[in-house]
Protein backbone atom coordinates (compact mmCIF):
# COMPACT_ATOMS: atom_id res chain seq x y z
CA UNK A 1 0.00 0.00 0.00
CA UNK A 2 2.65 2.57 0.85
CA UNK A 3 4.91 1.90 -2.27
CA UNK A 4 1.34 2.23 -3.68
CA UNK A 5 1.16 6.08 -2.30
CA UNK A 6 5.00 6.76 -3.10
CA UNK A 7 4.71 5.66 -6.48
CA UNK A 8 1.83 8.58 -6.92
CA UNK A 9 3.60 11.67 -5.58
CA UNK A 10 5.40 13.88 -7.73
CA UNK A 11 8.62 14.14 -5.35
CA UNK A 12 11.21 11.95 -6.67
CA UNK A 13 12.01 9.23 -3.99
CA UNK A 14 14.68 6.50 -3.69
CA UNK A 15 15.23 3.26 -1.18
CA UNK A 16 18.70 2.92 0.03
CA UNK A 17 19.97 -0.38 1.87
CA UNK A 18 22.92 0.14 4.19
CA UNK A 19 25.27 0.11 1.47
CA UNK A 20 23.83 3.14 -0.39
CA UNK A 21 22.90 0.83 -3.35
CA UNK A 22 19.35 1.92 -4.90
CA UNK A 23 16.96 -0.77 -4.20
CA UNK A 24 13.84 0.88 -5.52
CA UNK A 25 12.65 4.44 -6.99
CA UNK A 26 9.35 5.91 -7.82
CA UNK A 27 8.12 6.85 -11.27
CA UNK A 28 9.04 9.97 -10.26
CA UNK A 29 12.47 9.57 -9.24
CA UNK A 30 13.11 7.89 -12.62
CA UNK A 31 11.27 11.09 -14.82
CA UNK A 32 14.46 13.32 -12.34
CA UNK A 33 17.30 10.99 -12.87
CA UNK A 34 16.21 10.59 -16.63
CA UNK A 35 16.85 6.46 -16.17
CA UNK A 36 14.97 3.55 -15.27
CA UNK A 37 14.40 1.94 -12.44
CA UNK A 38 15.28 -1.37 -13.84
CA UNK A 39 18.47 -0.36 -15.20
CA UNK A 40 20.00 1.16 -11.90
CA UNK A 41 18.28 -1.55 -9.88
CA UNK A 42 21.33 -2.65 -6.92
CA UNK A 43 24.36 0.27 -8.30
CA UNK A 44 25.50 2.27 -5.90
CA UNK A 45 24.30 5.96 -5.52
CA UNK A 46 27.52 7.29 -6.07
CA UNK A 47 27.25 5.72 -9.68
CA UNK A 48 23.87 7.02 -10.59
CA UNK A 49 25.29 10.52 -9.62
CA UNK A 50 28.23 10.33 -12.07
CA UNK A 51 30.57 10.11 -8.69
CA UNK A 52 29.43 12.68 -6.45
CA UNK A 53 30.52 11.75 -3.31
CA UNK A 54 29.60 14.61 -1.11
CA UNK A 55 25.99 13.30 -1.00
CA UNK A 56 27.54 9.76 -0.36
CA UNK A 57 29.15 11.24 3.06
CA UNK A 58 25.59 13.19 3.81
CA UNK A 59 23.84 9.85 3.76
CA UNK A 60 26.65 7.73 5.64
CA UNK A 61 26.76 10.28 8.15
CA UNK A 62 22.86 10.17 8.43
CA UNK A 63 22.77 6.04 8.68
CA UNK A 64 25.64 6.11 11.35
CA UNK A 65 23.77 8.60 13.57
CA UNK A 66 20.04 7.10 12.46
CA UNK A 67 19.30 11.24 12.43
CA UNK A 68 17.57 12.55 9.11
CA UNK A 69 19.61 15.07 7.39
CA UNK A 70 18.23 17.76 4.33
CA UNK A 71 20.59 19.93 1.74
CA UNK A 72 19.07 23.23 -0.27
CA UNK A 73 20.33 23.60 -3.16
CA UNK A 74 22.91 20.77 -3.68
CA UNK A 75 24.29 20.19 -7.55
CA UNK A 76 23.99 16.19 -8.89
CA UNK A 77 24.69 15.17 -11.96
CA UNK A 78 22.58 11.71 -12.24
CA UNK A 79 24.52 8.99 -14.79
CA UNK A 80 24.40 9.65 -18.68
CA UNK A 81 22.35 13.73 -17.60
CA UNK A 82 22.88 17.12 -17.41
CA UNK A 83 23.68 18.40 -13.74
CA UNK A 84 21.08 19.22 -11.45
CA UNK A 85 19.98 21.36 -8.56
CA UNK A 86 18.45 19.87 -6.17
CA UNK A 87 17.29 19.82 -2.81
CA UNK A 88 17.32 16.43 -0.98
CA UNK A 89 16.04 15.15 2.57
CA UNK A 90 17.37 11.27 3.80
CA UNK A 91 15.76 9.76 6.21
CA UNK A 92 17.23 6.70 7.99
CA UNK A 93 14.14 4.03 8.47
CA UNK A 94 16.27 0.91 10.01
CA UNK A 95 20.09 0.48 10.05
CA UNK A 96 19.78 -1.27 6.45
CA UNK A 97 17.18 1.21 4.89
CA UNK A 98 17.20 4.59 4.06
CA UNK A 99 14.63 7.18 2.18
CA UNK A 100 15.92 10.23 -0.06
CA UNK A 101 13.51 12.30 -1.23
CA UNK A 102 14.54 14.27 -4.15
CA UNK A 103 13.21 17.69 -5.24
CA UNK A 104 14.86 19.57 -7.93
CA UNK A 105 15.13 23.19 -7.79
CA UNK A 106 16.41 24.55 -11.07
CA UNK A 107 12.88 25.06 -12.43
CA UNK A 108 12.17 27.16 -9.28
CA UNK A 109 15.43 29.36 -9.85
CA UNK A 110 14.47 29.54 -13.70
CA UNK A 111 11.32 30.87 -12.80
CA UNK A 112 12.86 33.42 -10.23
CA UNK A 113 15.64 34.80 -12.50
CA UNK A 114 12.83 35.09 -15.22
CA UNK A 115 10.79 36.97 -12.98
CA UNK A 116 13.57 39.22 -11.91
CA UNK A 117 14.34 40.22 -15.34
CA UNK A 118 10.93 41.01 -16.36
CA UNK A 119 10.52 43.12 -13.50
CA UNK A 120 14.06 45.10 -14.13
CA UNK A 121 13.23 45.55 -17.99
CA UNK A 122 9.51 46.48 -16.70
CA UNK A 123 11.38 49.21 -14.36
CA UNK A 124 13.73 50.43 -17.10
CA UNK A 125 10.67 50.59 -19.22
CA UNK A 126 9.28 53.56 -16.76
CA UNK A 127 12.53 55.14 -16.29
CA UNK A 128 13.51 55.59 -19.67
CA UNK A 129 9.86 57.02 -20.85
CA UNK A 130 10.04 59.21 -18.01
CA UNK A 131 13.48 60.15 -19.40
CA UNK A 132 12.43 60.24 -23.04
CA UNK A 133 9.52 63.04 -21.97
CA UNK A 134 12.11 64.92 -20.35
CA UNK A 135 14.92 65.31 -22.89
CA UNK A 136 12.59 65.51 -25.84
CA UNK A 137 10.62 68.77 -24.42
CA UNK A 138 13.90 71.08 -24.46
CA UNK A 139 15.24 69.29 -27.62
CA UNK A 140 12.11 70.16 -29.13
CA UNK A 141 12.13 73.87 -27.62
CA UNK A 142 16.29 73.85 -28.88
CA UNK A 143 15.51 72.75 -32.66
CA UNK A 144 12.83 75.15 -32.79
CA UNK A 145 15.36 78.18 -31.67
CA UNK A 146 17.48 77.02 -33.96
CA UNK A 147 15.44 77.22 -36.97
CA UNK A 148 14.23 80.75 -36.37
CA UNK A 149 18.02 82.18 -35.62
CA UNK A 150 19.22 80.58 -38.95
CA UNK A 151 16.35 83.04 -40.52
CA UNK A 152 17.56 86.46 -39.41
CA UNK A 153 20.98 85.08 -39.96
CA UNK A 154 22.48 86.92 -43.29
CA UNK A 155 25.70 84.61 -43.00
CA UNK A 156 25.59 81.13 -45.20
CA UNK A 157 28.83 80.31 -42.65
CA UNK A 158 26.70 81.27 -39.08
CA UNK A 159 23.69 79.09 -40.54
CA UNK A 160 26.00 76.48 -41.44
CA UNK A 161 26.56 76.38 -37.55
CA UNK A 162 22.57 76.65 -36.86
CA UNK A 163 22.48 73.10 -39.21
CA UNK A 164 24.79 71.74 -36.92
CA UNK A 165 22.39 72.48 -34.31
CA UNK A 166 19.56 70.70 -35.82
CA UNK A 167 21.28 68.04 -37.01
CA UNK A 168 22.51 66.59 -33.46
CA UNK A 169 18.82 67.72 -31.83
CA UNK A 170 17.17 65.44 -34.77
CA UNK A 171 20.44 62.36 -33.70
CA UNK A 172 19.72 63.13 -29.71
CA UNK A 173 15.96 62.93 -30.60
CA UNK A 174 16.42 59.22 -32.51
CA UNK A 175 18.45 57.78 -29.86
CA UNK A 176 15.92 58.82 -27.03
CA UNK A 177 13.60 56.79 -29.61
CA UNK A 178 15.86 53.75 -29.62
CA UNK A 179 16.30 53.74 -26.00
CA UNK A 180 11.95 53.18 -25.70
CA UNK A 181 12.48 50.42 -28.34
CA UNK A 182 9.28 49.49 -30.46
CA UNK A 183 6.57 51.76 -29.75
CA UNK A 184 4.22 50.60 -32.42
CA UNK A 185 2.04 47.07 -31.51
CA UNK A 186 3.11 44.13 -33.38
CA UNK A 187 0.96 42.30 -35.08
CA UNK A 188 0.14 38.70 -34.85
CA UNK A 189 0.85 36.61 -37.88
CA UNK A 190 1.78 33.54 -38.80
CA UNK A 191 5.35 33.95 -38.72
CA UNK A 192 8.13 31.10 -39.73
CA UNK A 193 11.48 31.28 -37.64
CA UNK A 194 13.24 29.50 -40.14
CA UNK A 195 12.43 32.30 -42.50
CA UNK A 196 13.64 35.10 -39.91
CA UNK A 197 16.62 33.42 -39.25
CA UNK A 198 17.87 32.79 -43.10
CA UNK A 199 17.56 36.39 -43.52
CA UNK A 200 19.39 37.40 -40.44
CA UNK A 201 21.92 34.83 -42.14
CA UNK A 202 22.01 36.61 -45.31
CA UNK A 203 22.62 40.03 -44.13
CA UNK A 204 25.18 38.88 -41.69
CA UNK A 205 27.33 37.24 -44.34
CA UNK A 206 26.94 40.50 -46.32
CA UNK A 207 28.25 42.81 -43.51
CA UNK A 208 30.59 40.02 -42.37
CA UNK A 209 31.65 37.72 -44.75
CA UNK A 210 34.63 36.50 -43.24
CA UNK A 211 32.33 34.72 -40.04
CA UNK A 212 30.87 31.34 -40.62
CA UNK A 213 27.68 31.44 -40.41
CA UNK A 214 25.88 27.95 -39.02
CA UNK A 215 22.67 26.30 -39.40
CA UNK A 216 21.03 23.79 -36.60
CA UNK A 217 17.48 23.93 -37.50
CA UNK A 218 14.32 21.68 -36.28
CA UNK A 219 11.93 21.64 -39.64
CA UNK A 220 9.49 20.68 -37.48
CA UNK A 221 8.96 23.70 -35.55
CA UNK A 222 5.46 25.33 -36.81
CA UNK A 223 4.69 28.98 -37.08
CA UNK A 224 4.42 31.19 -34.05
CA UNK A 225 2.41 33.97 -34.06
CA UNK A 226 3.92 38.10 -34.00
CA UNK A 227 5.70 40.67 -35.84
CA UNK A 228 8.32 39.07 -39.10
CA UNK A 229 9.79 42.47 -39.32
CA UNK A 230 10.15 42.57 -35.27
CA UNK A 231 12.05 39.22 -34.74
CA UNK A 232 14.31 39.64 -37.38
CA UNK A 233 15.03 42.98 -35.85
CA UNK A 234 15.60 41.25 -32.33
CA UNK A 235 17.75 38.24 -33.61
CA UNK A 236 19.75 40.76 -36.05
CA UNK A 237 20.26 42.73 -32.79
CA UNK A 238 21.70 39.53 -30.90
CA UNK A 239 23.81 38.20 -33.95
CA UNK A 240 25.29 41.55 -34.75
CA UNK A 241 26.37 41.84 -31.07
CA UNK A 242 27.95 38.41 -31.03
CA UNK A 243 29.76 39.19 -34.82
CA UNK A 244 31.19 42.31 -33.36
CA UNK A 245 32.76 40.68 -30.15
CA UNK A 246 34.23 37.89 -32.37
CA UNK A 247 35.49 40.41 -34.38
CA UNK A 248 37.12 42.54 -32.32
CA UNK A 249 38.44 39.74 -29.90
CA UNK A 250 40.15 39.10 -33.07
CA UNK A 251 38.81 35.58 -32.80
CA UNK A 252 40.05 32.95 -35.21
CA UNK A 253 37.64 31.27 -37.72
CA UNK A 254 34.94 33.09 -35.69
CA UNK A 255 31.79 31.07 -36.22
CA UNK A 256 28.11 31.96 -35.23
CA UNK A 257 25.93 28.88 -35.17
CA UNK A 258 21.87 29.68 -35.49
CA UNK A 259 20.00 27.03 -33.74
CA UNK A 260 16.27 26.06 -33.11
CA UNK A 261 14.67 23.57 -30.96
CA UNK A 262 10.71 22.69 -29.44
CA UNK A 263 10.59 23.06 -25.82
CA UNK A 264 7.57 21.55 -24.62
CA UNK A 265 5.69 22.31 -21.60
CA UNK A 266 7.61 24.92 -20.75
CA UNK A 267 8.04 28.10 -18.17
CA UNK A 268 8.38 31.83 -18.89
CA UNK A 269 8.08 34.48 -15.92
CA UNK A 270 4.92 32.58 -13.95
CA UNK A 271 3.28 30.98 -17.20
CA UNK A 272 3.92 28.02 -18.85
CA UNK A 273 3.10 26.76 -22.42
CA UNK A 274 2.43 23.91 -24.14
CA UNK A 275 5.09 24.42 -26.38
CA UNK A 276 8.07 26.95 -26.67
CA UNK A 277 10.46 27.93 -29.90
CA UNK A 278 14.08 28.37 -28.64
CA UNK A 279 16.17 30.40 -31.01
CA UNK A 280 20.14 29.57 -30.23
CA UNK A 281 22.82 32.21 -31.35
CA UNK A 282 25.73 30.75 -30.48
CA UNK A 283 29.55 32.31 -31.36
CA UNK A 284 33.10 31.09 -29.94
CA UNK A 285 34.46 34.28 -29.34
CA UNK A 286 35.64 36.10 -25.68
CA UNK A 287 32.92 35.47 -23.83
CA UNK A 288 30.91 38.37 -21.49
CA UNK A 289 32.59 39.97 -19.07
CA UNK A 290 31.41 38.72 -15.83
CA UNK A 291 30.76 42.78 -15.08
CA UNK A 292 28.58 42.90 -17.73
CA UNK A 293 26.36 39.97 -17.04
CA UNK A 294 23.74 41.38 -14.38
CA UNK A 295 23.04 44.83 -16.68
CA UNK A 296 23.48 43.08 -20.24
CA UNK A 297 19.72 44.28 -21.52
CA UNK A 298 20.04 47.54 -19.23
CA UNK A 299 19.72 50.05 -22.31
CA UNK A 300 23.11 52.60 -22.61
CA UNK A 301 25.17 49.50 -21.30
CA UNK A 302 27.57 47.85 -23.73
CA UNK A 303 30.84 46.09 -23.53
CA UNK A 304 32.30 47.75 -26.69
CA UNK A 305 33.90 51.51 -26.73
CA UNK A 306 31.49 52.17 -30.01
CA UNK A 307 28.58 50.59 -28.73
CA UNK A 308 25.37 52.25 -27.97
CA UNK A 309 23.96 49.73 -25.51
CA UNK A 310 20.21 49.66 -27.24
CA UNK A 311 21.20 46.78 -29.29
CA UNK A 312 19.93 43.75 -26.58
CA UNK A 313 17.76 45.81 -24.59
CA UNK A 314 15.58 46.53 -27.96
CA UNK A 315 15.73 42.64 -28.92
CA UNK A 316 14.61 41.81 -25.11
CA UNK A 317 12.10 44.50 -25.25
CA UNK A 318 11.07 43.15 -28.79
CA UNK A 319 10.56 39.68 -27.04
CA UNK A 320 8.54 40.70 -23.90
CA UNK A 321 6.08 42.27 -26.51
CA UNK A 322 5.72 38.52 -28.07
CA UNK A 323 5.45 37.12 -24.50
CA UNK A 324 9.09 35.64 -25.03
CA UNK A 325 12.58 37.06 -23.06
CA UNK A 326 15.80 35.93 -23.83
CA UNK A 327 18.10 34.02 -21.73
CA UNK A 328 22.50 33.81 -22.03
CA UNK A 329 24.86 31.44 -21.00
CA UNK A 330 28.68 32.47 -21.90
CA UNK A 331 32.42 31.38 -21.15
CA UNK A 332 35.35 31.92 -22.76
CA UNK A 333 34.88 30.44 -26.16
CA UNK A 334 30.95 29.69 -26.39
CA UNK A 335 28.35 32.47 -25.71
CA UNK A 336 24.93 30.97 -26.32
CA UNK A 337 22.01 33.35 -26.38
CA UNK A 338 18.51 31.95 -26.66
CA UNK A 339 15.23 33.67 -27.51
CA UNK A 340 12.00 31.94 -26.04
CA UNK A 341 8.94 32.65 -27.65
CA UNK A 342 5.74 30.79 -27.09
CA UNK A 343 4.38 28.93 -29.94
CA UNK A 344 1.07 29.01 -28.34
CA UNK A 345 -0.21 32.07 -26.71
CA UNK A 346 -2.98 32.82 -24.49
CA UNK A 347 -3.53 29.77 -22.47
CA UNK A 348 -5.36 30.67 -19.10
CA UNK A 349 -6.06 26.89 -17.82
CA UNK A 350 -2.31 26.56 -18.56
CA UNK A 351 -1.37 29.57 -15.63
CA UNK A 352 0.20 29.21 -12.50
CA UNK A 353 -1.96 30.40 -9.21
Amino acid sequence: MYQRLLEHLTTAVLLLDGELRVRWMNPAAEALLAVSFSRVQGISLDTLLGGDESIDDVLAKARDAFHPYTQREARITPLNSDPLTVDYTVTPLSADELLLEVEPRDRLMQISREEALTTRQETIKVLARGLAHEVKNPLGGIRGAAQLLERDLDDPALREFTHIIVEEVDRLRDLVDSMLGPNRIIKHEPVNIHKVLERVRALLLAEHPQVTVNRDYDPSLPDLSGDESQMIQAVLNVARNAVQAMSEADTPSPTLTLRTRARRQFTLGAERYRLVSEVGVIDNGPGIPDALRETLFYPMVSGRAEGSGLGLSIAQSILHQHQGLIECDSRPGHTEFRLLIPLVINLPEMRHD
